[in-house]
């Protein structure tokens, strides 16, 4: 067996010396293009209702112009031509609303927004016509894609507390993956993270931001009964709310039981007075 001589220890360690020192350069300068890019959440701020966009058909309208009373907006800062991460985004939109009871155009307005002032109306067209294909008329007209100059942008993203960065090397834009929930009147009032989202989470921050204004009987009862978790980014249950309710549907309960008991007594003095 050949030995390891003390020269070829050397140059071994000065190789390995160099590699760790390459890869701790590039943990200093990848971090720093994607550095500062988390979302500050502005919860109750308001979104600029007077920002201007092109919308997909090329008309020029205001946030302002798409809201409609008494329904809450889902808000998805992106961009068009991101190769993946906003793909992914549209994609687990797409997927929970699916899942939804409501429905945009009808419950809701979904507005996505690109980025990129350089990307335009009917880029926007071809990439609504290729989300939406399968999507119907109310959805199609419920959910509205935008693009618009720096400024306006800059506008929106700001108020939402969305950074995003574009990176020189590549002309791609470095930004976090969220959808942010509106009331009717753009205040912002939740922030959901990631690329997909839980159907519930997603049903209750819609309710929160209307206000209660949507939803059946049950949706209301449900919902009494979970707060958001800022922690764990989701809906968890409240006990004090659920023992409440619970305490309710028992005095409701014996209420029942002592009225049923009461009637049936009544009918036997009834038939014995007969």
């Amino acid at each position: 067996m050949r030995r390891i001589t003390l020269p070829a220890i050397l140059i071994l360690l000065a190789v390995f010396l160099n590699s760790l020192s390459a890869f701790a350069q590039l943990n200093r300068e990848e971090p720093d293009a994607l550095q500062n890019l988390s979302i500050d959440e502005h919860l109750g701020d308001y979104i600029p209702l007077d920002a201007k966009f092109a919308a997909s058909n090329g008309d020029s309208v205001t946030i302002g112009d798409l809201l409609v009373e008494g329904k809450p907006i889902l808000l998805n800062p992106l961009y068009y031509e991101c190769p993946m991460l906003c793909g992914l985004v549209l994609d687990g939109t797409i997927n929970v609303i699916e899942d939804l009871a409501w429905k945009p155009g009808k419950d809701f307005i979904v507005i996505s927004i690109s980025i990129d002032p350089q990307e335009n109306a009917e880029l926007a067209r071809r990439t609504k016509q290729n989300y939406l294909s399968q999507m119907d008329s109310t959805t199609k007209s419920g959910w509205h894609f935008l693009t618009g100059n720096k400024s306006e942008i800059d506008k929106v993203v700001e108020a939402a507390g969305f950074r995003y960065k574009e990176i020189e090397e590549t002309g791609e834009y470095a930004h976090s993956a969220a959808i942010i929930l509106l009331s009717p009147n753009g205040k912002i009032t939740r922030y959901l993270y990631g690329i997909s989202y839980d159907e519930f989470d997603v049903r209750n921050a819609l309710y929160e931001s209307a206000d209660g204004r949507i939803g059946s009987t049950i949706d209301k009862v449900v919902m009494y009964c979970y707060q958001y978790d800022p922690d764990s980014g989701s809906y968890v249950p409240m006990a004090f709310n659920i023992m409440k309710l619970g305490g309710l549907a028992t005095l409701i309960f014996l209420g029942i039981f002592l009225g049923l008991l009461w009637l049936r007594e009544k009918r036997k003095k009834n038939n014995l007075k007969i």
